[in-house]
C-alpha cells in the first residue's frame, strides 16, 4: 500500500473503497431483539443522575485556558480537503506502552502505525513528530449474499501488547453485524536480512526438482533494504453473537477480554478456538432486556479485576477469583437519581460510552453524553469529581435526539500522570481538565491552526445572541465535525486527536 506524504500530511492512495451503505444493527432474530431492546433501553424515560451539593463540580466559567500546560500544534496526518470518503474516517487511536508507536484504525478496515521520529526527541526543544511506520489491511469488506447486505469492515478497537522482543504485537477488532465478529493478533516486525541458498527451492521461490539436487548447500543471510511487515499471528472468531464494543489486554499479558452488548469473554492469547464466558447478562426472554454492556476494561495492575459499564449508567467491578462466571459483582458504582430532574432524555444521556481506569489503578473515569465522572475505586456511592463537557447543549437535546447525535459514543483518556483527563466534543472541539489545579480548557483541532508551533487558543461557546469576538455561538456549532477518539502519550504531554479523516498531534509548548 502506497502513501502520499505532502508537507507532513498522510493519505493512503491504494486503499480499497469503503462502502457508504449504512448497515442496520441486526437482522437475525437474536440480534434484532438486542437492537430493539437497546433502543428501548436508550430511549425510555428514566431519572437523570445529578450531583449532590457536597460533590465537586468544575466551574464552567473557569474555561480560561490559564492552565499549567500551553499546547501547540505539532502535526496533522491525512489530507485537509473537505471531500472525505467514508472509508477514510478514523475510528480508533491508541499509543503503545512507551509512546514510540501510535496506531489508528479507520472505517475502511486499515490500520496505520506511526513511529516517533528519533531526531524529534533529541532536538531542542524536544518535539513529538511521528512518521508512517507500517500500513496494513486488518479486516476486509464482506457481503452477506443471504441477506444482500454489505458488511462493515470498520476497525472498532486497537490494543497494544507490551513489547517482549524486537517485534510489536497488537489486537484489532472489527464491527461486523451480520457475520463472525473477529479479533486478530498482529505481529509488526522489521526485516533487513533475507535467506538465500535454499536446498529445495530457488531464490525466486520456485521448488527445485529433487533429481537435480546433487549437493547440500548451507543457506546464508544477506542484507537487504529495511522493510516493516505486519502478519496475522492469531484469529479469534466465533465467540460473539453481538456487536463487539471493547477489548482489553490483561496486566499478565497472557489473557485479554472482549465484550459485546450482552457478554464478556476471556481469551488466552495462545488459544484461538476457545474462550471463557465470564459475564452474561442476556435474559431468558429477550423482551425483558433492560440494559446492555457498553464498555469493559481490565485493571492495569490487578490481573483478577475488571470493570464494565452499562447503558443504565452503572459500572460494575468484578473479581474473577470469586467464581468462573462473574454474575455477581464485587462493587457497583452508581449515582443516585434526583427524581425532580427526570426527563425523556435522562437515560439516554446517562448511558456510559467509555470507562477507563487510571494508570495508578486507584481511580476510574466514565464518560456519558454530557459529563466525565471520576470515581474512587474505594468509594461506590458517588463520583468524587464531575466535569461538564458541553453543558451548553442541554437546551438542544431534542434536536440532538432527532439527528441521532445524542447517541454518539465519546471516548476519554488519562494523561500518564493521571493529573489530566481529555475527551472530545462537537465542532472539532476537545476538552482537557486539570484535576489538581481545578482548571479546564476547550481547544479546537482545525486546519486553520495546522502550522508548526502554532499556539492553541482556548475556545468559548456562548448561549444567546450576545457574544464576544473570540466566542462561538452554540447555534453555529457543526455537529458533523466531532471528536470521538483521543489518546494521550503515556510519558509525555503529547496528545493525538482524531477529527474525521485527520489525526492531529499536539504537544506541550516547551
Amino acid at each position: 500500500m502506497r502513501h502520499t506524504e505532502v508537507v507532513g500530511l498522510w493519505r493512503p492512495t491504494d486503499a480499497p473503497p469503503g462502502g457508504k451503505t449504512r448497515v442496520s444493527r441486526a437482522t437475525d432474530q437474536g440480534a434484532s431483539h438486542t437492537s430493539h431492546a437497546h433502543k428501548f433501553v436508550i430511549k425510555s424515560t428514566a431519572m437523570i443522575r445529578q450531583s449532590s451539593l457536597t460533590r465537586f463540580i468544575v466551574n464552567k466559567k473557569n474555561n480560561t485556558g490559564n492552565g499549567e500546560i500551553q499546547w501547540c500544534f505539532s502535526q496533522v496526518k491525512g489530507t485537509l480537503e473537505d471531500d472525505v470518503t467514508e472509508a477514510d474516517l478514523i475510528s480508533c487511536v491508541e499509543f503503545n506502552h512507551d509512546g514510540e508507536l501510535l496506531a489508528t484504525g479507520d472505517k475502511g478496515g486499515r490500520v496505520v502505525i506511526f513511529q516517533r521520529d528519533p531526531m524529534s526527541k533529541t532536538c531542542i526543544p524536544k518535539r513529538g513528530d511521528y512518521t508512517v511506520y507500517s500500513t496494513f489491511q486488518s479486516h476486509e469488506p464482506e457481503f452477506d449474499y443471504l441477506k444482500s447486505l454489505e458488511i462493515e469492515e470498520k476497525i472498532n478497537k486497537i490494543r497494544w501488547l507490551r513489547r517482549k522482543n524486537q517485534a510489536h504485537f497488537l489486537l484489532s477488532t472489527n464491527v461486523l453485524y451480520f457475520s463472525d465478529k473477529t479479533i486478530k493478533l498482529w505481529k509488526v516486525s522489521q526485516k533487513d536480512k533475507k535467506i538465500e541458498g535454499y536446498n529445495t527451492k530457488e531464490d525466486s521461490g520456485i521448488m527445485r526438482d529433487p533429481m537435480n539436487i546433487t549437493s547440500l548447500r548451507v543457506p546464508v543471510l544477506k542484507s537487504m533494504e529495511l522493510t516493516v511487515e505486519a502478519s496475522p499471528r492469531r484469529v479469534f472468531a466465533n465467540a460473539h453473537t453481538y456487536h463487539i464494543n471493547s477489548i482489553s489486554v490483561n496486566s499478565d499479558q497472557e489473557t485479554y477480554l472482549s465484550a459485546d452488548d450482552l457478554r464478556i469473554n476471556l481469551w488466552n492469547l495462545e488459544i484461538t478456538d476457545q474462550s471463557f464466558n465470564i459475564v452474561d447478562i442476556k435474559p431468558t426472554n429477550m423482551e425483558e432486556l433492560t440494559e446492555v454492556i457498553t464498555a469493559a476494561e481490565f485493571h492495569p495492575l490487578e490481573c483478577n479485576l475488571f470493570v464494565y459499564s452499562s447503558s443504565k449508567g452503572t459500572i460494575r467491578l468484578c473479581d474473577m477469583r470469586s467464581s468462573a462466571l462473574c454474575d455477581k459483582h464485587a462493587k457497583l458504582f452508581e449515582e443516585q437519581d434526583d427524581p425532580t430532574t427526570r426527563s425523556f432524555f435522562s437515560e439516554i444521556i446517562s448511558s456510559i460510552s467509555d470507562v477507563k481506569i487510571s494508570n495508578s489503578g486507584r481511580y476510574m473515569m466514565s464518560r456519558d453524553y454530557m459529563t466525565i465522572k471520576v470515581w474512587d475505586l474505594h468509594m461506590e456511592t458517588k463520583p468524587i469529581e464531575i466535569y461538564p463537557v458541553h453543558e451548553y447543549l442541554r437546551p438542544k437535546l431534542c434536536s440532538l435526539y432527532e439527528n441521532d447525535c445524542i447517541f454518539d459514543k465519546f471516548e476519554c483518556c488519562w494523561s500518564g500522570t493521571d493529573q489530566y483527563i481529555m475527551t472530545g466534543a462537537y465542532n472539532n472541539f476537545f476538552r482537557m481538565f486539570d484535576r489538581a489545579a481545578k482548571r479546564d480548557v476547550t481547544l479546537e483541532a482545525s486546519k486553520e491552526i495546522a502550522k508548526p508551533k502554532t499556539i492553541l487558543k482556548p475556545r468559548k461557546v456562548c448561549i444567546g445572541n450576545k457574544r464576544k469576538k473570540d466566542e462561538i455561538s452554540v447555534d453555529c456549532l457543526d455537529f458533523n465535525k466531532k471528536i470521538l477518539h483521543t489518546a494521550w502519550h503515556p510519558n509525555e504531554n503529547i496528545v493525538a486527536v482524531a477529527a474525521t479523516n485527520n489525526l492531529y498531534l499536539f504537544q506541550e509548548k516547551l
